[in-house]
């Protein structure tokens, strides 16, 4: 079969490796869909310290499944059968340390993930591992939702698990940093789950914030590189200030401007991560005290928050459809990663299996 493996950073390579055999507690799946984030570019260039070569990447899965090991529905207490079809959460929980008892999943100390430290899903066939069945990692996906959409529920998860964090209350101001994929997401969250408005979206690019504004319809978009942003939200709030900002950009600016534009009580999550070669920032603390800001890290999602993602998506509170805008065979995933580097689509999934593969097939 083919598979996209992790050598070295820029030395991934397209390739033919057997098919994996399916051990009696594991699943084997057909991958339908494994879609692209800005994670995967970075590990195409930098690799990650969790990830050991050679590796097939790839963690935002949906597919379906052609094997269930014998010993799975009695260990597990499930009910899979071949031809299910399944989304598979990426950053799997050990479901035994502090912080999983206490029902932190999202932040276990001994977290694993899809992609790299189990084979992922840019292939044609993938093994959902043990460590994902016993934390209740593999999802139904409903009648109505299609598997692209399904693979978008795990980045969806994450930017749930972001604002539930932030207690964002009905018609709260929200400024979203980065007209990304994820930045979209937030927005659909933001109005269709808790009742936002105005939401604002701030980026740098015109041709990207355009894009997605098409999309999902802020209240207003701010381009970065044009105005300040401070001053811009100040002049739209009335000198207030945003209640909730979200930074779903990899930018230290951001991050600071975040704290500068915060009503009173403001709520800011720091969802995009920075670069490890320049990782800090420069607070006021002052302006975090008196303003009694609240800022949050939020750090990957729950096995929960991806039953939560598809649920939404299917009862379309948060369509995800639309925003799924190339569609690439795995024989061009190499562009993919050039297609989500250049911001040149929304979201972009790669299909191993052509959509006229039959079912169970």
């Amino acid at each position: 079969m083919k598979a996209l493996r992790f050598y070295a950073p820029e030395d991934v390579r397209l390739e033919d490796v057997p098919e994996p055999t399916c051990a009696p507690d594991e699943v084997k799946l057909r991958v339908r869909n494994c879609s692209t984030c800005g994670t995967d570019v970075k590990i195409f260039y930098n690799g990650h310290q969790n990830l050991t070569p050679p590796r097939t990447i790839g963690h935002e899965i949906a597919g379906e499944i052609v094997e269930v090991g014998a010993d799975v529905n009695t260990t597990y207490g499930s009910s899979w059968e071949v031809g299910d079809r399944v989304q598979v959460i990426a950053a799997v929980p050990c479901g035994e340390c502090h912080e999983c008892r206490k029902g932190w999943m999202a932040v276990c100390q001994n977290q694993t993930s899809m992609g790299y430290q189990y084979d992922g899903g840019f292939a044609e066939f993938m093994i959902v591992p043990k460590q994902v069945l016993k934390v209740d990692g593999l999802n139904r996906i409903p009648d109505n939702v299609g598997f692209d959409e399904a693979s978008a529920a795990e980045p969806f998860a994450c930017a749930i698990n972001a604002q539930e964090l932030l207690g964002i209350e009905e018609g709260d101001t929200v400024v979203v940093f980065g007209a990304g994929p994820i930045g979209c997401m937030h927005i659909r969250i933001a109005r269709g789950v808790h009742n936002c408005g105005p939401i604002y979206l701030v980026d740098v690019n015109d041709a990207r914030l355009k894009m997605s504004a098409d999309a999902v319809h802020p209240d207003g978009v701010i381009n970065a590189a044009e105005v300040d942003v401070v001053e811009k939200v100040m002049e739209l709030t009335g000198g207030r200030g945003a209640d909730v900002i979200i930074t779903a950009t990899a930018a230290n600016v951001a991050q600071e401007q975040a704290i500068s534009m915060a009503a009173r009580n403001g709520r800011i999550s720091f969802f995009g991560g920075l670069p490890k070669t320049d990782p800090t920032i420069t607070c006021d603390s002052n302006v975090v005290h008196y303003r009694q800001l609240h800022i949050h890290g939020a750090n990957g999602s729950a096995p929960e928050h991806n039953k939560r993602a598809l649920e939404y998506i299917s009862t379309g509170q948060v369509p995800v459809k639309d925003l799924i805008t190339r569609h690439i065979p795995l024989d061009d995933v190499l562009e993919a990663f050039q297609i989500v580097k250049k911001g040149e689509a929304i979201k972009v999934t790669v299909e191993p299996a052509p959509a006229d593969v039959p079912a169970g097939v």
